[in-house]
């Protein structure tokens, strides 16, 4: 029977390398599983320099990012082979040959390259942060220590596929109101610039005293016309201006609280943010992940600083041997139905359990909330355009209608 030499790691990560006799990889690797070792490569003794050389030189292109959608793939398709008895390096070898994206694959080289020299998978992910987010390696990292990293990556995937889930909904649902606010601006601003000029001169020509409304319609189309490039300046400096602000950390705040506060949308929001919340630290809890850990990478993943504020407490708060749900009930983005529920959990040790049904509740919530609002935001929109060309019309046709009422009364 041929010689087979392999690599593998301890719960404890110490790496260990040897050679089995047997008569298939896979029984080396069923053989390394049994002592719960992680098997990261396993190859015959005979084909070792082959391997070797195929292997090459680390590559000098630089990684790339993949997207959500070929992330998902990647990790199921892992998972399985994992789960098949194939080897940690072969598989990843497989999958970096049949990526579509090149910039994917050559992360996923990497990978490999650093998986076969020692390291940690874990450790050889974030290295490339532009691929695999910090709950990802967290995530990994329990797997390996636990030695379930197949059922780990299942878990990982059904995160990813939810929160990809969670931000079509919300695209969906801002997709629509924006489109058609950009069409109503355009609109007034087309008649603004385009048609309501064109009646000046014939309200000169009349040498009438104009309304009011009509005179205030006139006197900003005259000014925007000739200062169009000025208007365009001021919004677009105050658009910028709002999104460096956002880039600072009391900027970032008032904003990410203004979009929890915000009319109609604000409630969305929320929902949004707190299924966020549940469903990561549910998650990480489940894989393994010490809840300090956990919190501070559902803190930095939270997408809202307020949210972020809150659970960096509650961190605190669990560090200093206090409980977590009582920072959290201090702040007033988490309801109360929330921080009992966590407060139960705490108390009876299932708060991953409990985690995830306020995730599915609010996943329910928000689906629920963006057909309402799409129902809600059509009406609201028609009634805006209507109102501003209305308005616009009326301002310009009111004239003519006094002076008709003139003519006819004498």
């Amino acid at each position: 029977m041929p010689t087979f030499k392999y690599a593998a790691k301890t719960n404890d990560g110490k790496l260990i390398r040897g050679t089995l006799v047997a008569a298939a990889p896979t029984e080396v690797v069923g053989e390394l599983r049994r002592k719960n070792l992680v098997v990261l490569d396993v190859e015959e003794t005979s084909r070792a320099s082959g391997s070797a050389a195929a292997a090459g030189p680390r590559m000098a292109a630089r990684p790339g990012k993949a997207r959500s959608d070929e992330l998902v793939i990647f990790t199921r398709q892992l998972s399985t082979m994992i789960s098949a008895g194939i080897p940690l390096l072969e598989s990843l070898d497989v999958l970096a040959g049949q990526v579509g994206n090149p910039g994917f694959a050559r992360t996923l080289k990497l990978v490999a390259d650093d998986v076969r020299g020692g390291a940690d998978f874990s450790t050889s992910l974030s290295r490339q942060p532009k691929a695999f987010a910090a709950i990802y390696c967290s995530m990994v990292r329990a797997g390996e220590v636990s030695g379930q990293l197949d059922e780990i990556l299942v878990r990982l995937a059904e995160y990813q596929e939810s929160s990809a889930k969670l931000k079509r909904e919300i695209k969906a649902a801002m997709t629509y109101p924006v489109i058609s606010l950009c069409m109503v601006l355009g609109i007034t601003m087309f008649l603004m610039i385009g048609i309501v000029p064109q009646f000046k001169p014939i309200f000169d020509s009349l040498q009438i005293d104009l309304p009011v409304l009509t005179a205030t319609v006139l006197g900003c189309s005259e000014w925007l016309v000739a200062n169009w490039l000025i208007a365009m300046g001021i919004g677009a400096a105050a658009f910028f201006g709002l999104m460096l602000a956002g880039r600072t950390e009391a900027g970032g705040f008032a904003v990410d609280w203004f979009m929890l506060k915000m009319p109609i949308f604000g409630q969305l929001f929320r929902k949004v943010a707190l299924s966020r919340f549940s469903r990561t630290f549910s998650t990480l809890l489940r894989s393994g992940v010490p809840i300090l850990g956990a919190l501070e990478i559902v803190a930095n993943t939270s997408g809202n600083r307020v949210i972020s504020r809150a659970v960096l407490a509650a961190r605190d708060s669990v560090r200093n041997g206090n409980t977590l749900s009582e920072p959290l009930d201090k702040s007033p983005i988490f309801p109360p139905m929330v921080t009992r529920m966590i407060s139960i959990g705490e108390k009876s040790g299932s708060l991953e359990q409990l985690l995830e049904k306020i995730s599915t509740f609010y996943d329910e919530q928000v689906s629920a909330a963006v057909k309402s609002l799409t129902s809600m935001i059509e009406p609201l929109l028609i009634g805006l355009m209507g109102g501003l060309v209305g308005t616009i019309v009326f301002a310009v046709f009111l004239p003519i209608f006094e002076i008709q009422k003139k003519l006819s009364g004498g």
